[in-house]
């Protein structure tokens, strides 16, 4: 990915979020050539000139100290997972062609160890996926909730957000809160390609997103990019309709690039029977690919 653009387009678009009145700056006359705040006000507010701050826009990160950043950040006023981002696209800038900051490992095959804690879950349905959002293993409720992404036969690895924006029955299974949906997976690989954006594959699936998805292509121009660990995930499920689970994300430690979401229905709510029919209706059927699937690697 072209490191100088995207540090560029990330900063203009935090720009223009950020009204003079947000920022604390009064706000003279009612004609602005710019949406948000003009470069000499973020340069006035992080502490820096203006002529250095244009260079920091244009694309240009390198040299840049962690305290110039944190004072950029505090001006744009942005949220964790931004200022993370900033972070990463700067560690990019100033990676040598012959010193990049190498890849998270995306091919790590789940350890059987961890196949056994997943099966271990009964009452939850749980995954692993990699950073591109590859589900490669599940518990058996598991693979019941996410049935549509293999009804084709498919085994895993699947890409999730290929299935959510490419495939016909994409929209229709996650599609109760679709804008929801579809921004949180486009802030996930936002995220992902500005900390490994030497990641071929994840930017040939970017690619292909942004070419075949207009919904993709839209929302990936936002330049968006947020924390995803814990919160509600919201599907239509052809067998037992309308279903909103809490999910908690948790990093697989020996595995970075690695992490296992597990996901729970609110004690007696209409949730909690839609995901007790969901376990009766996977013991009743074969929805689970063949363990030996398990052990294959991302592609």
């Amino acid at each position: 990915m072209d490191s100088s653009k995207e540090i560029k387009e990330f900063l203009a678009s935090r720009r223009a979020k950020i009204t003079p009145q947000q920022a604390g700056l009064p706000a003279y006359g009612s004609k602005r050539r710019v949406p948000g705040l003009r470069r000499e006000e973020v340069a006035m507010l992080a502490g820096m000139s203006f002529d250095y701050y244009v260079r920091l826009e244009r694309g240009n990160l390198t040299g840049v100290s962690e305290t110039v950043l944190d004072s950029l950040a505090r001006a744009l006023q942005l949220d964790e997972a931004e200022r993370d981002h900033l972070h990463d696209l700067a560690r990019a800038a100033n990676a040598t062609s012959h010193k990049r900051r190498r890849p998270a490992q995306q091919q790590a095959k789940v350890p059987s160890s961890v196949q056994r804690v997943l099966d271990s879950m009964t009452d939850a349905p749980a995954f692993v996926r990699n950073n591109r959002l590859d589900f490669l293993a599940a518990n058996s409720l598991g693979y019941a909730l996410y049935a549509p992404l293999f009804a084709d036969g498919q085994q895993p690895p699947l890409n999730i957000a290929r299935f959510k924006f490419l495939h016909p029955g994409g929209r229709e299974f996650f599609g109760l809160r679709w804008e929801e949906s579809m921004q949180n997976t486009v802030a996930l690989l936002r995220s992902e390609a500005g900390r490994n954006p030497h990641d071929k594959a994840l930017t040939d699936l970017i690619g292909e997103l942004v070419t075949r998805s207009e919904d993709f292509r839209a929302a990936w121009a936002q330049h968006q990019v947020r924390l995803h660990y814990t919160g509600l995930k919201h599907f239509h499920h052809p067998v037992v309709g309308d279903l909103t689970l809490a999910f908690d994300a948790m990093q697989l430690p020996a595995q970075p690039a690695l992490s296992l979401t597990a996901m729970t229905a609110e004690p007696g709510s209409p949730n909690e029977d839609a995901l007790k029919l969901l376990a009766s209706w996977a013991a009743t059927t074969d929805k689970a690919p063949p363990h030996g699937a398990l052990d294959q690697t991302a592609p």
